[in-house]
């Protein structure tokens, strides 16, 4: 994150509006922004720590403290509002050592998930992890599965990790969960997960062209036709199939 030569003053006419700091600097921000639209607003240009601006993504980790409050709160900057007092700071990149493996060496057990990640089996249990989770995960129990060896509900509890690394760095035991989540998706997709019947069939017709004028159809659509077509689209319900 670094500061840009825009003013930094609240612009005119906004109202109501929150003083929040940022890296210790005192600045006056429209309460409606998210974190990230406010650093922004700031006059400061995301270098680092900016992606989606979704939440999907995990690029904009967040640490901050309220005024008058000694517990620090973690989040993702593009999914979570302004505070009047609020004290914070990103994080860009988290410390947190990757193994490096080769998929088709390995196989879907436990003694893998403690041949490159040790580490888990430090695990307090204090669940300090799950806490800081900015989708909900119960990344204690993802990780208990793993060291188990249960990878499949490994697979399941971590499925909606973006990888932002808060667990990581809110662990006393020093696990970088995300990294274990990550290799257990990995083992799951190769070795467990059942090859879909169709997936040759699909590939061969958008390799023939089968669905070429429904491209241009679409790529020719306004926003407003794209909209209702969504809606009206088929639904398949899976469990009948």
């Amino acid at each position: 994150m670094s500061k840009a030569k825009a003013n930094s003053k609240p612009k005119d006419n906004v109202s109501p509006t929150v003083r929040i700091y940022i890296m210790g600097e005192a600045k006056d921000v429209p309460a409606s922004l998210t974190i990230m639209k406010a650093i922004e607003y700031a006059g400061y240009k995301l270098t680092r720590g900016a992606g989606c601006r979704a939440g999907f993504c995990g690029a904009c980790a967040t640490i901050y403290r309220k005024e008058g409050d000694y517990r620090i709160y973690t989040a993702l900057a593009c999914q979570t509002m302004v505070e009047d007092g609020m004290y914070l700071t990103q994080l860009p990149f988290v410390p947190a050592e990757k193994a490096k493996y080769n998929i088709k060496d390995l196989s879907p057990s436990a003694e893998t998930i403690l041949r490159y990640y040790p580490e888990v089996a430090r695990c307090l249990s204090c669940n300090a992890c799950s806490k800081v989770c900015p989708q909900d995960l119960s990344v204690m129990d993802y990780v208990q599965y793993a060291l188990q060896g249960q990878i499949e509900k490994a697979t399941e509890a971590s499925f909606d990790c973006v990888s932002c690394g808060l667990c990581a760095i809110r662990c006393p035991a020093e696990i970088p969960q995300y990294h274990v989540a990550e290799l257990v998706r990995r083992l799951y997709g190769k070795y467990i997960q059942k090859y879909p019947e169709t997936l040759d069939k699909r590939v061969k017709e958008i390799e023939d062209g089968v669905f070429e004028e429904g491209f241009k159809e679409f790529m020719s659509m306004s926003h407003d036709e794209i909209v209702e077509k969504y809606k009206a689209r088929d639904f398949i319900d899976q469990k009948k199939k």
